[in-house]
Parts: structure tokens; sequence; C-alpha cells
């Protein structure tokens, strides 16, 4: 059975979707953006704020299923420019231990969501 993972710590969902869904032991989560959960505004002033707003938004999903980083076995992370890997990935790092980090793949697209530059969604177990 699924439990619906909501919290007023992350943006809520601008479709139809829910923030992250617990089945069993596993929890999934929708991919964030960086938009600021207070004020529903993009933080978009540098990719690596950027990235900060959507791993804190990410950080307040995990916490309101009782879990943290380091229960994520996997990570997927949409980029709109490879050029901007290298500081996504140095902010990313910052939340993970590199002993212990998930599988993780890194996909350039063409568009994303209000046309923000980083997305990421997490697969984590209790």
């Amino acid at each position: 059975m699924k439990h619906i993972i909501t919290t007023s710590k992350a943006p809520q969902p601008i479709g139809p979707y829910n923030q992250a869904v617990l089945v069993g032991n596993t929890l999934y989560t929708s991919g964030q953006i960086a938009l600021h959960p207070e004020t529903g505004k993009l933080i978009m002033d540098s990719i690596e704020d950027e990235t900060t707003q959507v791993m804190e938004n990410m950080k307040a999903v995990l916490e309101a299923a009782e879990m943290s980083f380091e229960n994520v076995v996997k990570t997927s992370i949409f980029i709109s420019d490879m050029e901007n890997f290298a500081k996504i990935n140095s902010v990313y790092g910052k939340y993970f231990d590199d002993a212990t980090a998930p599988a993780r793949e890194t996909v350039e697209v063409a568009n994303l969501p209000k046309y923000v530059n980083v997305e990421i969604s997490m697969i984590a177990i209790k």
C-alpha cells in the first residue's frame, strides 16, 4: 500500500503528482526544482544557489518521510546545460558522504519545468 508524503517545507506540487510516495520501506520522490517553499519564487541567482535550493527542498521531503540523505540509494539529476555539471556536482556532493553516496545518473535535457537549470529526484530506503 502506498502512503503519500507531503510537507509545507518543500514546494507544493504544480501538477497532478505528490512530493513523494512511500511504498513499504521505499520512498520515491518527485523531481524538485529551486522553488522556495514559502515564497513560491524560483531561486536562480546562480547555479550553486539553485542547486542548494533543490537539495534543501529534497531534504525537507526526506525528513517528512523520517529519512535523510543517508537513506538515498538512487538519484536522477536533469540539467539544462552540461557545462554546469561541475558546479551542480560540487553542491550536490556536500549532502552525501562519498563512501556511501547513492547510485546516480546525470542527464542533459532540452528543457525543465519553469525553464530551470536543474531538477533532482531520489529513491530512498528506510
